[in-house]
């Protein structure tokens, strides 16, 4: 039997100091930088202010990849930092390395393979039948398999993956059963006493499994959650009762939930420039539109045409005004809105740093709610990580044992 679980009131208790540091703090992690360019954390705290608005370009994006580092660099300005490693530790629960050997694994990504070996390893031994949640092809599900006392099915609702997955589970000779369902379907039947997996299922597909498995008599549910936001609208609403019921909890927002898996994606310099310029335009707009409208206020603006992308600035403020019914004076100065697009980029890149700083933070308390609410359902539960953040950044697992 696996070991590990976690007592009730020690996951309470987890819960509740984390809870209680983000409803501290949460003036840095709830307005959104874009949106609003002078949070109120701005007047409180100015020495810290100062420091980001200080720091070079390259330091900046050095920082963005090292939430860690950057955390300890600001306790002199933000005390409060120095408690945030803290609040993040969890055990790895992996052991070893259970991936596919290369050669039996040529179908799948090597980062794709080498999470697969890092899940199962965390999860081993298996014992009841087991279930792969919205599959893809069935990698996790070949990788499992191996160590698996009968064959592996696999829920996808994607029949051309579910055919490609039956394909490859046959030619690599292994005891995986694919079939193609609509898992958020209201009359979806669980097989009886299954193990059910989910490696990085997205938002409510995941959350699915938990409901469904619980509901359903699932022996055990392990699941490493990811894309929170995904097929949810408006404010996360908890699933647990004790998160549910208590008046101090954090009110976590659809933008919040985005937030948790903003990571830094190296693309092209080609893709990289178009995108910096679009954000400098539409920052150049922003504190146009304030202007005209005489109104501090954000204003949404829709994605523009790929044709604008090969003008300037000025064609592009006369179509989102139009877009947005405002009219820009005769002889408005184009070369003063895009030099205040360029300084809120700027300051955009070092005030996001701080708001990333609450990634991780956001994660925890969503997935610790996760492990409250199958405790609440009869489980026994473990949480931690299942490989480095350099494999994946959703690197946590939900274990639940009935």
């Amino acid at each position: 039997m696996t070991s590990g679980f976690i007592a009730p009131a020690e996951l309470r208790q987890r819960w509740q100091r984390l809870n209680q540091w983000l409803q501290a703090h949460r003036s840095f992690w709830q307005p959104v930088p874009f949106t609003t360019p002078r949070p109120d954390w701005l007047e409180h705290y100015p020495e810290l202010a100062e420091w980001l608005a200080g720091l070079s370009d390259d330091l900046c994006q050095s920082y963005g990849a090292d939430m860690e580092t950057l955390g300890r660099a600001l306790v002199p300005w933000w005390p409060a930092m120095a408690e945030r490693e803290g609040l993040l530790a969890w055990p790895q629960l992996a052991d070893g390395d259970a991936s596919l050997p290369e050669g039996q694994a040529r179908d799948v990504p090597g980062r794709k393979r080498l999470q697969a070996g890092a899940f199962a390893s965390a999860v081993l031994p298996l014992e009841a039948p087991v279930l792969d949640w919205c599959c893809g092809k069935g990698h996790l599900a070949r990788t499992l398999s191996v160590h698996a006392p009968q064959p592996v099915a696999g829920f996808e609702w994607d029949e051309a993956l579910v055919v490609d997955g039956n394909r490859l589970a046959v030619k690599a000779g292994r005891g995986v059963q694919l079939q193609c369902q609509d898992v958020m379907a209201g009359s979806l039947v669980l097989p009886g006493g299954i193990h059910g997996v989910a490696l990085h299922a997205c938002g409510e597909l995941h959350r699915q499994l938990l409901r469904q498995g619980a509901a359903q008599g699932a022996v055990r549910l392990s699941i490493s959650p990811c894309c929170y936001h995904l097929g949810h609208a408006g404010d996360y609403r908890p699933l647990s009762r004790q998160v549910t019921t208590a008046p101090d909890a954090c009110q976590v927002s659809f933008s919040s939930l985005r937030l948790v898996v903003q990571e830094t994606v190296t693309a092209p310099a080609r893709v990289r420039g178009l995108r910096r310029q679009t954000e400098i335009w539409r920052l150049g707009f922003d504190a146009l539109q304030r202007h005209l409208r005489a109104c501090d206020d954000y204003l949404p603006v829709p994605s523009h045409p790929t044709a604008l992308n090969h003008r300037g600035f000025a064609d592009f403020c006369d179509w989102a005004a139009r877009t947005k019914g405002l009219t820009i004076p005769p002889q408005w100065d184009p070369a003063h809105w895009l030099a205040a697009g360029e300084a809120r980029q700027r300051q955009l890149r070092r005030h996001e740093l701080v708001r990333h700083l609450f990634r991780r933070p956001l994660e925890c308390w969503l997935v610790l709610d996760y492990a409250l609410f199958l405790q609440e359902q009869g489980y026994q539960v473990r949480l931690g990580t299942f490989c480095d953040r350099r494999l994946t950044p959703r690197n946590l697992l939900l274990d639940a044992h009935r």
